[in-house]
């Protein structure tokens, strides 16, 4: 997800089409022999959680990508430089000839780039785990949607930009694992996260929350403490993309977490435990926010209303992906971790969060809240009984 997740269903093409899920196997993996995984990314946030979970487990890990973003990362581990787009500089040259057991593409946007590597790899992989996202489907509204909900489309499948207001994304995210199928029908795993945490999150969405609550003070919080939430820890992710890749589960997943229901106060209340402060939670409705132009989750991050097209947003099952092996780290590790992780970053950097909202703007709403309520007429008080007359004579 990468902007507003309403503006991802406003803006959607309309229509949708039932999702032909692919042969699926069920069974848990488990530890086998070891893996040669190619990953195409690999150095921006779920990328390098996949490398660690692998290489704990002893499989051996090459990265394909341009060579630009933190290429300094994993030293001991083979890079092959090269173009997601085949027309661009080497493209894919550097992927030819060479024979894996598995790639995990997480950095495929757009169908003709992931139909191209898919293409390419297919005589010398035996299985493709596409990162997709939940806004392939074509809307959110429906709580406790599994895999089968119907997905988004695009009325021009060959468009190669997210729109102004990234409407096409969900669409595009569709496409890709279509034309992943395409080229390896039966062998692709198609990974469907919802919001991805943790450490080294540099979006700072669900990073605003600890990071917030741990300035104390009085804080705004959308909508009511029981709205629901659903996150996934990067590391949980990775790990549980390992185990697909060593049993080759193939299939559609919906990736969210955590285990167990969470919810928006349920998260703030860990963040009070694992930083101890004692940061008051002043609950705006979500309605209210709306009229003051408050509608996005970047400045709001994560946050969705249960209500209208948005009820399903953090209601989605994850039943699958569970019986296949996926599991969750407690709720308050994700929270501590990704709060040091922010501590621990450049001054410069922290002065710039990227999401969430600014402290003057925060301050304005909180005082235009304050000011309605003090502004609610009072309630009527009840008239004194009147006495019932007496039925004695004078």
């Amino acid at each position: 997800m990468k902007t507003s997740r309403r503006k991802f269903l406003q803006y959607s093409a309309a229509g949708a089409s039932l999702l032909a899920l692919p042969s699926e196997t069920f069974a848990a993996p488990k530890k086998g022999a070891k893996k040669r995984i190619l990953i195409l990314g690999g150095t921006g946030f779920l990328g390098p959680a996949v490398v660690e979970a692998a290489r704990a487990r002893g499989h051996t890990l090459t990265l394909f990508n341009r060579g630009k973003t933190r290429p300094e990362l994993f030293p001991g581990v083979e890079k092959l430089r090269g173009d997601r787009d085949p027309n661009k500089d080497e493209g894919l040259k550097a992927l030819q000839g060479r024979k894996w057991d598995a790639v995990v593409d997480t950095s495929g946007y757009y169908p003709r780039m992931v139909k191209a590597s898919a293409s390419l790899l297919a005589p010398h992989v035996k299985q493709y785990v596409f990162i997709s996202s939940v806004s392939a489907y074509a809307s959110d509204k429906t709580p406790g949607e599994d895999e089968s909900g119907p997905t988004a489309t695009l009325a021009d499948p060959t468009v190669e930009t997210m729109g102004k207001e990234f409407e096409f994304y969900g669409g595009l995210k569709r496409a890709c694992e279509e034309a992943a199928e395409a080229a390896m029908p039966g062998r692709v795993t198609n990974v469907r996260p919802g919001y991805i945490v943790g450490p080294d999150d540099r979006s700072d969405r669900f990073t605003y929350w600890p990071v917030r609550f741990d300035k104390g003070g009085e804080m705004l919080a959308p909508g009511t403490p029981k709205d629901p939430l659903q996150v996934i820890d990067a590391r949980d992710l990775a790990e549980w993309l390992v185990l697909l890749i060593e049993g080759q589960v193939n299939g559609v997943f919906n990736a969210v977490g955590p285990g167990e229901a969470w919810s928006m106060g349920a998260m703030l209340d860990t963040c009070r435990k694992v930083t101890g402060k004692d940061t008051k939670v002043t609950w705006v409705p979500a309605d209210f926010l709306e009229k003051q132009g408050e509608t996005g989750d970047v400045r709001l991050p994560i946050y969705m209303p249960p209500t209208g097209t948005s009820a399903g947003t953090h209601l989605r099952s994850n039943a699958k992906a569970v019986k296949t092996g996926l599991k969750f780290r407690p709720v308050d590790v994700t929270v501590r971790d990704t709060l040091a992780y922010f501590k621990g970053l450049p001054e410069e950097r922290r002065s710039k969060a990227r999401a969430g909202l600014p402290a003057e703007r925060e301050a304005e709403l909180l005082a235009l809240w304050h000011k309605a309520q003090e502004a609610k007429p009072a309630a009527p008080t009840a008239p004194a009984p009147v006495p019932a007359a007496s039925s004695k004579g004078g």
